[in-house]
């Protein structure tokens, strides 16, 4: 079995490192066998009706189609990756990672799946199953957002520790956490990938959630892309003074060219500044590869 290479940050190993020396060969926990029936390293093929769900998934929304794709590849070729799970003092078994795999080896009639048995804590359970998700792109933004906030409400955790886990900067996850501000409209729109996490992210900067709904009906009704959207909103230093027509002109030219909201402010002896505006380290990076910098 290939081992599938960890997308980011410390991965599900480094939380529960394999053990040393564990073989590749499958054993089977029969339905009523005793909890000490577990082998040492390598995997075991564990009845699915003794497994339970992880109550720290924080994947709540399952997309049927891809759900159908995978039912059907495992008919197909059975469970290629082994699910995690640890014992649970009544002899059955705690999901960790894998809930989708789970789901469709059960949709496709398989009596067993494919385990690796590990110790885990109630702080590791939500962190593996996280990352899993993050590393196979299962979540969606809010819910996403969501176990970042249960991680640090929960365990203490600070952005910067929730980042250094799952493999992204300070300010993703405090943007991701920040679209939780957002009304639930706006929210469920994101789930159901109505709009993008930038669109929501521009929506965070006006003022009112009354503001953020009146521009997010009328996105969804244009299909706005995020550059659409951030036209429409107001900048705060415009104030009530009429603008050059041509600084306005001049506005618009770089707009259109790097994407993003953009001021320019000129002095009387012709001197000025040119103002760009980004909302997080994702657009700074688009941003700097627009203009010729590096990321």
């Amino acid at each position: 079995m290939m081992k599938r290479p960890s997308g980011l940050g410390r991965g599900l190993g480094a939380l529960i490192p394999p053990r040393p020396g564990g073989s590749s060969v499958a054993q089977t926990v029969e339905p009523h066998a005793p909890p000490h029936a577990e082998i040492q390293g390598g995997f075991m093929e564990i009845p699915v009706e003794r497994i339970v769900p992880n109550p720290k998934q924080p994947r709540q929304h399952f997309d049927h189609a891809a759900l159908e794709d995978l039912t059907n590849s495992i008919r197909e070729h059975g469970v290629v990756e082994p699910l995690i799970v640890t014992r649970l003092p009544d002899g059955n078994f705690e999901l960790i990672a894998g809930e989708r795999r789970l789901r469709a080896a059960t949709i496709a009639g398989l009596a067993t799946v494919p385990c690796v048995i590990r110790t885990a804590s109630e702080q590791d359970k939500l962190e593996l199953a996280l990352i899993e998700n993050i590393q196979r792109h299962d979540l969606n933004p809010i819910e996403e957002a969501i176990a970042y906030q249960r991680l640090m409400d929960e365990f203490g955790l600070t952005q910067d520790d929730v980042g250094k886990k799952v493999g992204k900067s300070r300010p993703q996850v405090g943007n991701t956490v920040r679209l939780l501000q957002l009304p639930r409209e706006i929210q469920q729109a994101l789930v159901d990938r109505k709009i993008s996490a930038s669109n929501a992210r521009t929506l965070l900067s006006l003022p009112t959630d009354a503001e953020r709904m009146r521009l997010f009906e009328d996105m969804l009704a244009g299909q706005f892309t995020v550059r659409q959207t951030e036209a429409r909103i107001p900048h705060p230093r415009r104030g009530r003074i009429s603008q050059d027509p041509n600084i306005a002109a001049a506005e618009q030219r770089v707009r259109d060219w790097v994407g993003h909201r953009v001021h320019i402010k000129t002095a009387g002896d012709g001197a000025g500044e040119i103002r760009i505006y980004f909302h997080d380290q994702e657009d700074l990076e688009d941003l700097l590869g627009k203009i010729g910098g590096s990321s």
